[in-house]
């Protein structure tokens, strides 16, 4: 069988990052790019749902990314939730 070659510019930490997690299911990035090309075939389009976030998860997301706390246990957490 012949094969293409794709040339993609990724961000070296996410590449890291996702490579780490593939290596720990066992498949390889030409497997896992494989795989999204067959989803992409299978459904026809993405095979996600693309949306653009409303405007509470926007605001949630930039507080999210500019508050500082104090890091909490997953005790903590419950404890709140209680």
């Amino acid at each position: 069988m012949k094969t293409a070659i794709i040339n993609a510019r990724i961000a070296p930490e996410l590449k890291a990052d996702v490579e780490g997690i593939l290596t720990r299911l066992g498949i390889t990035t030409t497997q896992a790019i494989a795989m999204y090309f067959e989803q992409i075939r299978l459904s026809n389009g993405i095979p996600f749902p693309l949306r653009l976030p409303n405007a509470e998860t926007v605001a949630a997301l930039k507080a999210a990314r500019t508050e500082k706390g104090e890091p909490v246990s997953i005790d903590q957490l419950r404890d709140s939730l209680s």
